[in-house]
């Protein structure tokens, strides 16, 4: 059962509430209190005597290496979780990372190597970056799920493995499969059980804790005090897309609490990066295939005028009635900001 049939009968009420799925995600240290996550620690509790493996998609940055530890703690292992990341791995690598070899497989192998998956053994073995394995190296994955089998370099006797798989990407990989970069069996082998981490813009209500958090664990790292937030932090990254997600909102505090020397941290460092992200997505715009973050008209054309006048809505909209945050969302002074919406009495605004 995949994440989806899970929320379904969750739905119907045929699933009950487990009262002990949020403390998962605490003993994964993934900061959350947004439903769907919640939902997500469910499920992986359901799921948590399978022995079949378990696929995490997300954005780069959602937390998919923390999910695999959540579902590597439900399970209650008796071995190690142990993490490969497939990315830039040729075959050769990935088999002796993976499997190891024995001595005399390969010149300058003069002892046996024990592989990450015998290391694993009992445990969780976790793949990250699966869609950029190798067709080869997808060969040898199928075998080692399908048969919980494997062959060192060098050896011709298989060896067993009692590791659970775990993999993650944020890839297609049904795009994969279509081109012919992934193979069919092992896509459809490796999401028995699937579960796909929703992106920190989606996810809003957990800004404040994760503020919170990074707050506390950059000011331990870098020896300070733990600065005090301004009351206007929240409502500005609320504006903000996050392409880099949980993982960029952490390097954005770490260098704003790097640079800050007053008790109150300072908008500023935020209001840069988030400006430059803007700026370095729209510049880029003319190579853009993605249709969903094109501006497209319907119609007839708006005036300037009007496409101005409806752009300032929209920003005083996103940056719920904060002048500052929505004039640099336009790239405008807020004295410029202040005088179109002067000019137009008849706009109804909260403040």
């Amino acid at each position: 059962m995949n994440f989806t049939e899970f929320q379904l009968e969750r739905q119907a009420g045929k699933t009950a509430v487990d009262p002990k799925a949020h403390q998962l995600g605490k003993e994964a240290e993934i900061i959350t209190q947004n439903n769907e996550m919640l939902a997500i620690f469910e499920y992986l509790r359901s799921i948590s005597q399978s022995t079949q493996p378990v696929l995490v998609t997300g954005e780069t940055g959602v937390g998919k290496e923390l999910v695999a530890k959540a579902v590597h703690i439900s399970s209650t292992a008796r071995g190690r979780l142990v993490t490969v990341n497939a990315a830039g791995l040729d075959d050769n690598v990935f088999s002796d990372t993976l499997f190891g070899h024995v001595r005399g497989a390969f010149t300058g192998a003069d002892r046996d190597r024990q592989g990450l998956i015998e290391k694993a053994n009992f445990g969780t073995l976790f793949l990250d970056e699966i869609g950029d394995l190798t067709t080869i190296s997808q060969v040898k994955l199928l075998r080692l799920i399908q048969e919980k089998e494997y062959m060192p370099l060098g050896q011709d006797e298989p060896r067993r493995s009692n590791a659970r798989i775990v993999a993650a990407t944020n890839a297609d990989l049904w795009a994969l499969q279509r081109s012919g970069q992934f193979r069919k069996d092992l896509n459809f082998r490796l999401r028995t059980h699937h579960v796909n981490i929703p992106p920190l813009r989606n996810r809003l209500e957990d800004l404040p804790l994760l503020v919170e958090h990074f707050l506390t664990k950059a000011a331990q790292a870098l020896g300070k005090k733990v600065p005090t937030p301004p009351k206007e932090l929240i409502q500005l990254l609320s504006t903000y897309s996050f392409p880099g997600n949980v993982r960029e909102l952490e390097g954005m505090i770490f260098d704003a609490v790097s640079r800050h020397k007053d008790r109150i941290l300072t908008l500023e460092t935020f209001k840069a990066h988030i400006e430059k992200e803007r700026k370095t997505k729209f510049d880029n715009r003319a190579e853009e295939t993605d249709e969903e973050s094109r501006v497209t008209f319907s119609g007839d054309l708006p005036t300037i005028k009007q496409a101005t006048e409806l752009l300032v809505e929209e920003a005083l909209k996103r940056a719920k009635g904060n002048q500052s945050i929505a004039a640099r969302m336009l790239g405008i002074t807020r004295q410029a900001l202040g005088k179109r919406i002067k000019n137009k009495p008849d706009q109804k605004l909260s403040f």
